[in-house]
């Protein structure tokens, strides 16, 4: 589905309205405190296109923007930066979809274009709104609000990874040495990879808007971006440990299963030798020779079973003792 979420100007920061989207080039057109905030799901080339022409954006971010798939980074077209945000959201099923978000900011405009699995940003918008003061600061501040939003979402799915992590733990020093254990190692590395690129590119993009001189984003609100950047690093670091964590998991994982088979070595080759000996004996005593000794005397069948058992006995005990049984 293609819409516009929300499409509406500030001034001073506070909302004057809604505005329609072929008006938006005579609001640009008009006084600096003033600036259009629209955020768009999914938009086809149709919509994107008309977002072009009255924003003015270079066709290189349109074309980005549309087709999606694209890595974290930032980009700088004239007087107007392109930011690409990789999100994240866990379903019900626990399962961790990713998404991107697209960000045109500009002079006196700030679009939003969302893609796959996103939370929505009402609650941004509203975040804004109820802080004038912050928001009269124009699109670098909202800028600043948008990826700390989706920054800040990324903790509670690092939070989960760092508890299926511990339930892993715990399976593998339990006992419970499962294939199935081993193939959940592997999709927990594979999901912390995504992550960290989606994460990892963003402390760069943090630095530069930091350091950019321009208009767009006023020294006030350059110090924000430092507080993005933190949570960036703690993320990072976070994911980074979990990955090593994951690591001696499955060597330790690996090492136990290794040693299980070892014991069950141990044990079957400790029955087979004990099995061995009356099998010897049968054997012997299988052949069809006529002159064997005690064939003739009537104590020698028990003699042989008693002889017999002793041996296993004894083997028993001595494997027991080597903690072979």
């Amino acid at each position: 589905m293609s819409e516009i979420v929300n499409c509406a100007q500030y001034a001073d920061g506070r909302r004057v309205g809604d505005v329609r989207l072929a008006d938006v080039g005579a609001i640009l057109g008009g006084e600096r405190s003033r600036f259009v905030w629209i955020g768009l799901l999914e938009p086809n080339e149709e919509l994107m296109r008309e977002v072009q022409r009255e924003f003015r954006l270079h066709d290189l971010a349109v074309e980005d923007a549309h087709r999606a798939h694209q890595r974290p980074k930032l980009e700088e077209y004239g007087d107007a930066l392109f930011i690409v945000l990789r999100t994240a959201q866990r379903d019900a099923a626990g399962e961790i979809a990713f998404g991107e978000t697209h960000l045109f900011v500009g002079p006196g405009y700030l679009v939003s274009v969302r893609h796959g699995a996103s939370v929505p940003y009402v609650a941004v918008r509203q975040r804004c709104e109820s802080a004038p003061h912050l928001l009269e600061k124009g699109p670098g501040f909202v800028l600043y609000a948008l990826m700390d939003f989706v920054v800040d979402n990324y903790f509670p799915i690092v939070d989960a990874l760092e508890e299926e992590l511990e339930a892993l733990e715990e399976e593998i020093f339990g006992g419970g040495y499962r294939r199935e254990t081993t193939e959940s190692i592997y999709e927990l590395k594979r999901v912390l990879l995504r992550l960290k690129r989606a994460v990892s590119p963003l402390s760069d993009i943090c630095n530069r808007l930091t350091r950019y001189d321009s208009s767009l984003i006023d020294a006030d609100s350059r110090p924000y971006f430092r507080d993005v950047y933190d949570h960036v690093i703690r993320i990072n670091e976070t994911v980074d440990t979990l990955r090593e964590l994951l690591t001696g998991a499955l060597e330790a994982n690996l090492s136990l299963i290794s040693v299980q088979q070892n014991e069950v070595t141990k044990k079957l080759a400790s029955w087979a030798a004990i099995l061995a000996v009356p099998t010897m004996v049968a054997g012997i005593y299988g052949m069809n020779f006529e002159f064997m000794p005690e064939l003739k005397w009537h104590l020698g069948y028990p003699l042989m079973l008693v002889v017999t058992l002793g041996i296993c006995v004894l083997l028993y005990r001595r494997f027991k003792q080597a903690d072979w049984l």
